[in-house]
C-alpha cells in the first residue's frame, strides 16, 4: 500500500511540473510579438504609453551635455544622484530642479556585490539592512541640503536588491518601499506592466550604447501592451563606454513629443505619481 501511495504521489508531482512546463514554455522568450492585454489601464490624454529616461550617479557629462540637451525639447528626466559627484555641478544640478527634473538618490557609496574588484570595499555581502537604511538615509540629507529637494525616487545600484550572503541574505526592496516612492533596477528584460508592477522595484531596459532603431524597437513593442518603459544611461555624449549617445537621445526626445506617436514621456515620479493613483494605492 505504501509503494502505491509514493507511485501515486510521483505521478502527480510529474505531472504538475509537466503543467508547469507548457504553461511557462514562453515564460522567458521575452516574444515581443505576442500581445498582452492591458486594456484595463488608460494613461492620461489618450497615450498609449509611458516612457521615462533616467540616467545614473550625477555624471559630469549629464549637467554639461545631457540637461542641456532635454531641456531643449522640455524633456524631464530622473536623475539618480550620487553625493560626490553630485557636488562636482552643483549650479547644474540646483538648475535641473527648477526645470522639473526628477532628483533621485542612488546612495553614498555605490555598494554592489563583492564580486566586482572595485566594489570589494563597499560590498553588499557586508551591509544590513540597518547600515543601508542609514547611508540612504544620509544620501537623502545630502541631496536635500544641498538641492532644497528630498528624492522620492531611488536607483538599485548594480540593479542589485540584497545584503548579506548565505542564509544571512536579506531583500532591501522593503527599505526603499519605506524610504521611497519608487525604486528602479537596472538591465531589466522588460518594460513594467503598470496594473501590476511594483513600484518599488521598477524594471529599468538599458540605454546606453543603443541606437535609435533599438530603442525605438523598445518603445513599439511596450505602446502594444500599453506598459510603461523606463531607460535607463549612464554618461551622456557623442561616444564612450557605458554612455548614452547624444543623437539617441535626441531622437527619442523628437519620437516621444510626435502626438502621432500617442507616448507620454515624463520623469518617474510623476509616472509613479499617477500609476498608484490608477490602482488606488496611497501616494508617497
Amino acid at each position: 500500500m505504501e509503494m502505491k501511495v509514493q507511485i501515486r504521489c510521483q505521478t502527480a508531482l510529474v505531472m504538475v511540473a509537466l503543467s508547469l512546463l507548457v504553461i511557462g514554455s514562453h515564460g522567458q522568450g521575452y516574444d515581443n510579438t505576442t500581445i498582452q492585454d492591458s486594456s484595463s489601464f488608460s494613461w492620461p490624454d489618450g497615450k498609449k504609453m509611458a516612457l521615462s529616461l533616467t540616467f545614473d550617479d550625477a555624471r559630469v557629462s549629464q549637467a554639461d551635455l545631457g540637461l542641456p540637451l532635454l531641456d531643449k525639447y522640455g524633456v524631464k528626466a530622473t536623475f539618480y544622484l550620487s553625493p560626490h559627484l553630485m557636488l562636482q555641478r552643483l549650479d547644474a544640478w540646483r538648475k535641473a530642479v527648477k526645470n522639473g527634473h526628477d532628483m533621485g538618490n542612488h546612495s553614498v557609496l555605490h555598494p554592489c556585490t563583492g564580486n566586482f574588484d572595485w566594489s570589494r570595499e563597499t560590498a553588499l555581502e557586508n551591509y544590513t539592512l540597518t547600515s543601508m537604511y542609514n547611508e540612504l538615509d544620509s544620501a537623502s540629507k545630502i541631496i536635500f541640503k544641498e538641492l532644497g529637494v528630498r528624492p522620492v525616487s531611488f536607483a538599485y545600484p548594480c540593479g542589485q536588491t540584497f545584503v548579506g550572503k548565505g542564509i544571512n541574505t536579506r531583500s532591501y526592496v522593503p527599505v526603499i518601499a519605506e524610504l521611497f516612492e519608487s525604486g528602479r533596477g537596472w538591465l531589466s528584460e522588460a518594460p513594467n506592466n503598470p496594473m501590476y508592477c511594483d513600484i518599488s522595484q521598477l524594471t529599468g531596459m538599458e540605454l546606453d550604447g543603443k541606437s535609435f532603431d533599438e530603442i525605438r524597437n523598445l518603445i513599439e513593442s511596450a505602446k502594444i501592451t500599453g506598459k510603461w518603459l523606463i531607460l535607463a544611461g549612464h554618461e551622456t555624449n557623442n561616444n564612450g563606454v557605458q554612455t548614452s549617445l547624444l543623437s539617441t537621445i535626441e531622437a527619442i526626445c523628437k519620437y516621444a513629443l510626435d502626438p502621432a506617436n500617442s507616448i507620454w514621456i515624463d520623469n518617474v515620479h510623476n509616472i509613479a505619481l499617477y500609476v498608484k493613483s490608477k490602482k488606488r494605492e496611497a501616494p508617497y
